[in-house]
């Protein structure tokens, strides 16, 4: 038994297709599967059902497959370790973002990560949670930006920064004339909402059950900039994490942003990755740059506003 064939089993069981699998191992799909037949007659067993059409793995063949990931991934943290000590700050890194934090906070990250870490190579991807958690499991990505709390303590969480909400209304609407508002003045009012998959669903859920207000039915978005629209063409009202509202975002004259003056609802973020890792130690220095913000990027207020520099968001970036 060899590591490649293990790997054309997992590529296998990924995309139940030999030709696929082949491809994505850079070989002919004679060579791939002349191979899982040789693992077959080494272990004695049938790994694959073989159909004209499809290609499925046999109990036994997924529970070899999933044994298989994780020997293989041993294996690569083992040769990523021997190659963060010769040069902890080169290479590649593979991180993920949820959709409603990612294309928001990357502006700010990316310049100051390749600042810091110039010989870095940021391989970035974007996925709802559930998948970033699972691709971290699998060794598919090294690290992943994920709202708090995890429910897996096989995944390490370095906390990053707490960002608040803001509560998004159309210029014509009775609260747009609020400098600002309490948790309270929510109750019995209906908020749009992005569908289900998305964390900051969840987290508008908390607040909706906090303040007695409810989720507007018979519509749900697929992203941030889809609940924008809506509020501004006067569909209804929604919570907005303060990122998606900050340049380089564009601002609409036809949202109304308005910042609570108390308990104002936010989600905590952090950076998580597995803790058997190898490249622990070079993410917590990742971690520490992504959580120098510039000063004032996540107090709540209009967007067009010069953030000023509060005690508070000192610390952050003192952090």
């Amino acid at each position: 038994m060899n590591l490649r064939d293990l790997r054309y089993l997992v590529a296998l069981a990924d995309y139940r297709h030999f030709g696929q699998a082949a491809a994505a191992n850079f070989v002919s799909q004679p060579t791939l599967s002349t191979q899982i037949r040789k693992l077959e007659e080494e272990l004695g067993v049938s790994l694959v059902e073989r159909s004209p059409r499809r290609v499925m793995l046999t109990e036994v063949g997924r529970a070899v497959a999933e044994r298989a990931r994780y020997v293989l991934r041993e294996v690569d943290e083992i040769r990523e370790l021997a190659r963060r000590t010769q040069d902890p700050e080169s290479g590649s890194v593979r991180l993920g973002f949820f959709p409603t934090l990612g294309p928001y906070l990357l502006p700010h990250v990316v310049p100051a990560v390749r600042a810091r870490f110039p010989r870095l190579e940021l391989l970035l991807v974007e996925e709802k949670t559930p998948v970033l958690v699972q691709h971290l499991i699998d060794g598919r990505l090294d690290a992943a930006g994920l709202a708090l709390p995890l429910h897996d303590d096989r995944l390490h969480a370095e906390f990053l920064f707490e960002e608040p909400f803001m509560l998004a209304v159309p210029k014509a609407h009775e609260l747009a004339r609020r400098e600002s508002l309490r948790v309270d003045d929510l109750a019995d009012r209906a908020l749009l909402l992005l569908e289900d998959g998305h964390c900051l669903r969840e987290h508008a859920l908390d607040v909706c059950r906090l303040a007695g207000s409810t989720e507007r039915t018979g519509f749900r978005a697929t992203s941030l900039e889809t609940l924008r629209q809506m509020v501004a063409a006067e569909v209804g009202i929604t919570l907005l994490p303060a990122l998606a509202v900050k340049p380089p975002v564009p601002r609409s004259d036809d949202v109304v942003l308005l910042p609570f003056s108390d308990r104002a609802p936010s989600r905590r973020l952090a950076l998580a990755w597995r803790k058997t890792s190898a490249m622990a130690p070079f993410l917590r220095r990742l971690a520490a740059v992504i959580r120098d913000l510039p000063v004032g990027l996540l107090e709540a207020g209009a967007p067009s506003a010069t953030p000023a520099a509060t005690p508070a968001a000192a610390r952050r970036r003192r952090g």
